[in-house]
């Protein structure tokens, strides 16, 4: 799966996932969501960012965590 908006340049953030080379991680925009902001608000604080990135984040986080199982409080396996 490609991920066309998504970047990664170890010279930048830390060599974190970006929007486009820009200096806003993935990490950044997903733990927005979980806290509960929308997207809307999310570009408001980004006016740099369109829709789609937000959306992109969302998915590369979903791919990057499908590989492998984490394991979760209560978890009895």
């Amino acid at each position: 799966m490609a991920f066309e908006r998504i970047t990664v340049d170890p010279a930048r953030m830390g060599g974190l996932p970006c929007i486009r080379g820009m200096r806003v991680t993935v990490s950044a925009v997903v733990g927005q969501l979980a806290a509960g902001r929308t997207i809307d608000e999310i570009l408001a604080d980004y006016p740099y960012l369109e829709r789609a990135d937000v959306l992109a984040a969302l998915e590369y986080a979903a791919a990057a965590v499908s590989e492998r199982e984490l394991p979760l409080h209560g978890d009895a396996r």
